[in-house]
């Protein structure tokens, strides 16, 4: 029993199976022929750590990861930033090293550094250069340069220079399909596995061209196709991968969340600032990070980190250096925070269907340097932007460099057999899933403990209707 893992990072539903399905002919014939899917992701959906999270069964609070940047313990200004030596959990490929199977991992995030597994490991995105070691075993990296000669883990694409975007986003993807087939063909592997970055970054470069829906969208623009176009050339290396495996191998695509437009960013420190929660000693004449702003923490009771969505932290008595909320106003604090957090409307005075978590009600178990609130705003609509400096609440670009894209929910699952010729749609299933299937499909006859999510039988009676008709 082997199985192929195709992950394409934030590859959104509504796009794949609805409007480029019939453009995508590959892709078509496994959604036709197989099991298929939304995916729902994590609470956040983001890169890292939903990837993380497919790949355990573990949520975000029970792995420690609550997103790529993280706030060193309770300092004002010290972070760390997530890789692989922060994931601490079982993944799927040690449960199946366990059974005595092999895998082949590319680009799935975070693998950078690189470490031992029972067989072979490309780094991902989040590698800081082509300079360093970033193959697992360390050999693989000079078979890796000289296929494809420098490789490609991921492009600049928070920049207007789009022609620039649109050219290495084919140069990466091209070199990464090429060592996937050569490592498809050259290893022994039962499990294989790989991300392909791109179609991220090909969202945030290029969303407001192709969505009619953006508030940015003009008609008949230069680059109207170019999702269109980066999706056909995607379908159309798959193919070429399908062609290479035999008809035992099992196919798996997945996405580790959805895409969707835009509206803003809205300025969630300089809105603290209004409230009076946040005090600066001098605003700054400049955008400025806040870990350069002069803050006056013996006044300040919150301050928020941007992104995809806004993280509040409280400055508590007995826990920050300078706290200011005793122990025992802390929840009430938090209460009212919410509350005014979920009245902000945006700069029309609209609704704005904000959502507000409080982590150890979201997750089973928190570990690690989690906020005090997560915020969702207008439902991920509007990103945060925590730079102070704006003189505005509302900005119409992020604060960090053009784009044009925020995450969504709703991820992709296709699971495929070439000799299975009868299509099932399942509606949704949980992100939280694919290890407890992955480990069936590829023969455990256990349930292992501490998962949260479960097999999706359709899949196996899938694969058994196959076996049957042998």
């Amino acid at each position: 029993m082997r199985l192929l893992v195709i992950g394409l990072d934030s590859v959104p539903a509504d796009l794949l199976f609805n409007e480029l399905i019939d453009d995508l002919p590959n892709i078509r014939m496994m959604v036709e022929n197989g099991v298929s899917s939304i995916l729902e992701s994590c609470h956040p959906p983001i890169t890292i750590p939903a990837w993380m999270v497919m790949m355990t069964s573990k949520s975000p609070g029970e792995l420690g990861i609550y997103g790529f940047r993280h706030r060193r313990g309770y300092s004002y200004t010290d972070g760390w930033i997530a890789d692989s030596t922060s994931i601490r959990a079982k993944k799927v490929w040690d449960y199946l090293a366990e059974m005595g199977k092999r895998s082949c991992i590319i680009g799935v995030p975070p693998s950078y550094p690189p470490y031992p597994i029972n067989g072979n490991l490309i780094s991902c995105f989040i590698t800081p250069s082509d300079k360093v070691d970033y193959t697992y075993p360390k050999e693989l990296r000079h078979e890796i340069e000289q296929l494809v000669g420098r490789y490609m883990f991921d492009v600049v694409f928070r920049t207007e220079d789009r022609d620039t975007i649109l050219k290495d986003l084919y140069e990466m993807t091209e070199k990464r399909f090429a060592v996937v087939k050569y490592m498809l063909k050259k290893e022994y592997w039962d499990y294989f596995m790989f991300v392909e970055i791109g179609v991220d970054r090909l969202h945030h470069a290029f969303w407001k061209f192709h969505d009619k829906r953006h508030p940015k969208y003009i008609p008949n623009n230069k680059y109207e196709n170019v999702i269109r176009d980066y999706y056909k050339f995607i379908d159309s290396k798959i193919g070429e991968l399908l062609s290479l495996i035999d008809d035992d191998t099992y196919v798996m695509l997945v996405s580790d969340h959805g895409t969707t437009g835009m509206k803003g960013a809205f300025c969630i420190n300089e809105w603290l600032i209004e409230k009076g929660y946040l005090v600066l000693k001098r605003y700054p004449d400049n955008v400025t990070d806040l870990d350069k702003c002069e803050v006056d923490w013996s006044k300040t009771k919150a301050w928020g980190w941007g992104g995809y969505y806004a993280r509040i932290f409280l400055n508590v008595k007995g826990r920050e250096s300078n706290g200011v909320i005793t122990r025992e106003e802390y929840e009430s604090f938090r209460n009212h925070l919410i509350r005014e957090i979920m009245s902000i409307k945006g700069p029309d005075g609209e609704y704005l269907n904000t959502r507000v978590f409080k982590p150890e009600l979201l997750y089973r178990q928190c570990i690690g340097d989690r906020p005090d609130l997560m915020v969702y705003l207008d439902d991920l609509y509007w990103r945060a932007a925590d730079t102070i400096g704006h003189r505005s609440l509302y900005l119409s670009e992020n604060d960090t460099g053009p784009d044009d894209s925020v995450h969504w929910y709703d991820g992709v699952f296709v699971f495929y057999s070439k000799k299975n010729n009868k299509g099932l749609n399942l509606g949704r299933i949980s992100i939280y899933d694919i290890t407890p299937t992955i480990l069936a499909v590829m023969g455990a006859k256990q349930v292992y403990d501490g998962m949260q999510g479960k097999v999706v039988q359709e899949v196996i009676d899938y694969i058994n209707s196959r076996l049957k008709s042998k």
